[in-house]
């Protein structure tokens, strides 16, 4: 003998207050998520505002397979109230990992066109990978990665350090914050 399933019930029209609660509580959670953050964002008012955008920028750069913006973060080190993007880029290519630049980009002269690039803090020629870049505190920060020899693979940089920049006397000045390190000590 099987159960029966008892009797049919008829469909209950929704109502306009079970749409309401719906909204509010979608709202309740987006709200929350909004305010929630990994702890180690680095976002601030300056920002907020945009900064120049990096994919629209022309690096000194001869990439045949096109350009990769790896990281960006933006600030106004020089205080004059335009933000400033800090941008890590480097050529990209589909397997190892070649050397990064890192490029402060400014607004174009007239406001109207790409940015420009200002500032070479890192260039590729020297063979690192900028890694972490942060803009905190008056200060531009990043961690660089390197090689010791040629005969390191490509995929495994052995040496590790800090380097960050800051404004001053009309320029940014470069702070080595931790020297190049074998990456294993």
């Amino acid at each position: 003998m099987q159960p029966t399933a008892g009797p049919d019930l008829a469909p209950t029209p929704t109502r306009a207050v079970h749409w309401i609660v719906t909204a509010a509580a979608l709202a309740v959670v987006a709200g929350g998520a909004a305010l929630v953050q990994p702890p180690d964002a680095t976002a601030s008012p300056a920002a907020a505002s945009g900064g120049p955008n990096p994919e629209a920028a022309a690096y000194p750069l001869d990439c045949p397979d096109g350009i990769a913006v790896t990281d960006r973060a933006v600030g106004d080190l020089d205080g004059d109230g335009r933000p400033e993007t800090f941008a890590a880029v480097r050529c990209d290519t589909g397997t190892g990992t070649p050397p990064s630049g890192l490029y402060v980009l400014t607004g174009p002269p007239a406001g109207e066109g790409p940015p420009r690039v200002a500032e070479v803090l890192v260039d590729p020629e020297d063979g690192m990978t900028v890694q972490q870049l942060t803009v905190e505190n008056g200060s531009v920060s990043v961690v660089l990665l390197g090689y010791s020899s040629p005969e390191v693979p490509r995929c495994c940089p052995d040496q590790e350090g800090r380097a960050s920049w800051h404004w001053e006397n009309g320029g940014l000045v470069r702070t080595q914050a931790t020297p190049m390190t074998t990456a294993d000590a």
